[in-house]
């Protein structure tokens, strides 16, 4: 089934699309991947609303056949990235590798990378010079979907290759054809040949990594074990490039993580759940000690399957349903409510906002806040960075509204992941946490 959930706001409109069409069962993996990467910060847009939310996902219902015979590399890699709306990585694509800028994305699956830009700010990936590229014909199982009354965003193009289309509700779009091709490390480290997006025609400077739990996901294809990634705390020194780390594999700090086990459903084809994400069970919200009054149920799927709570980095800030956002609304406005900025309302969904003349009294007054977790996890907010600068001498509360964002789940978006370990296992199937110190981490 695919559900489409549309949001209407002063000047943007939302698309979600989530397929409700097969389960995942993680394989057993036996790689011991350990790559690391820088993670740097670069503004994607002066209109930040576009890109509080990225939903990027491919879906499909033909199995693809195992093949025992690919033998998976050991990978040990860090990387950095960069961070502002989004968070910006830099990978080594093709042979020999070609780097490229992409959004680490946990909400998406289909990864997609520029193939049309030639010039600067941001030169685009060259099929021509890379000996391991093929495009995958139209006689490929994801060029023929199973479903007649489901449209693929996939089809044939004029030379019998596959192409697929993006198209988002704000105005933004990609396309281009499905292709194949390796991730290379190093001369002795790559993946094997990874189904990607090859777009020769998009509004945005850079791809998508998709690292959620679909079978297309970068995470999946390359079958690695986990990944982390270190969000540094926001600067607006000009000129200043906060940076901090993303993880292939095993990371170096994770006997300090708490985990919290990764939550599925059992029921088929819920149509406001999304059984791709990473879905972990969050029980409360404290703001200033005071624990707030909503039930721990708010943040479960229902039967219908409202109510989930993710953990995305595509999402810029935290989403949350109703019955939680109004109860997180009722305790700032009790804290600083006579300095509301009245009949503000960021991007159509935020509308605890405050003239930043008075944003470092406005969150002093607020207070810490802390989103609970089962077994006793927490992700805490300091004050100092409860509040976010979304420009034009405003600052606002990091928390949307879900319902007037037009989606039925909780979102923890990466604005509240600053300084903050998050890591995937998806052997074990967990979630785990640790407090860090980000843009120290790159030297």
């Amino acid at each position: 089934m695919l559900l489409f959930q549309h949001c209407k706001n002063k000047n943007k409109m939302y698309l979600f699309l989530v397929v409700l069409f097969f389960s995942i069962n993680p394989s057993q993996q036996t790689n011991s991947l350990s790559l690391s990467f820088p993670l740097t910060s670069l503004s994607l847009s002066n209109d930040t609303t576009s890109k509080m939310l990225y939903t990027s996902q491919l879906f499909s219902t033909t199995k693809k056949p195992n093949n025992p015979q690919n033998k998976t590399p050991s990978y040990n890699y860090k990387f950095s990235f960069k961070y502002s709306m989004a968070l910006i990585i830099n990978l080594p694509i093709g042979t020999p590798p070609q780097t490229q800028p992409m959004v680490l994305d946990t909400g998406s699956q289909l990864s997609w990378i520029q193939c049309h830009k030639k010039q600067p700010p941001t030169a685009s990936f060259d099929p021509s010079l890379s000996s391991t590229f093929s495009i995958l014909p139209c006689t490929h199982p994801l060029c023929k979907p199973r479903i007649p009354d489901f449209t693929l965003p996939t089809s044939c193009d004029q030379n019998r290759l596959c192409h697929y289309s993006y198209f988002y509700a704000d105005g933004t779009y990609a396309e281009g054809n499905l292709v194949r091709e390796k991730f290379t490390f190093s001369r002795s480290v790559s993946t094997p040949p990874l189904i990607l997006g090859c777009a020769t025609e998009s509004t945005d400077p850079r791809g998508i990594l998709g690292m959620n739990l679909g079978r297309l996901s970068f995470a999946k294809q390359s079958k690695i074990t986990k990944f982390s990634y270190c969000v540094p705390p926001r600067q607006t020194r000009p000129g200043f490039t906060p940076t901090g780390s993303f993880y292939l594999g095993n990371n170096p700090s994770s006997k300090g993580f708490k985990y919290v086990g990764m939550m599925t459903s059992s029921r088929q084809r819920m149509p406001n759940f999304d059984p791709l994400a990473y879905t972990i069970p969050m029980v409360g919200i404290r703001i200033a000690g005071k624990k707030l009054n909503i039930s721990p149920a708010v943040f479960r799927a229902d039967a219908g399957g409202s109510g989930q709570t993710m953990i995305d980095s595509g999402s810029e800030f935290t989403y949350l349903v109703s019955e939680a956002y109004d109860k997180v609304r009722a305790q700032v406005v009790r804290a600083v409510g006579p300095r509301l900025k009245k009949g503000y309302v960021y991007g159509g969904v935020a509308d605890m906002c405050f003239d930043s003349v008075k944003a470092v009294e406005i969150g002093r007054l607020i207070g810490e806040m802390v989103f609970e977790f089962e077994r006793g996890v927490e992700v805490v907010i300091p004050k100092e960075r409860v509040l976010a600068d979304v420009g034009g001498g405003v600052h606002c509360v990091g928390i949307g509204s879900s319902d007037k964002l037009g989606a039925a789940s909780n979102i923890i978006g990466n604005f509240h992941q600053q300084n903050l370990w998050v890591e995937f296992d998806l052997v074990r199937r967990r979630v785990g946490f640790g407090k860090a110190d980000c843009s120290r981490l790159v030297k």
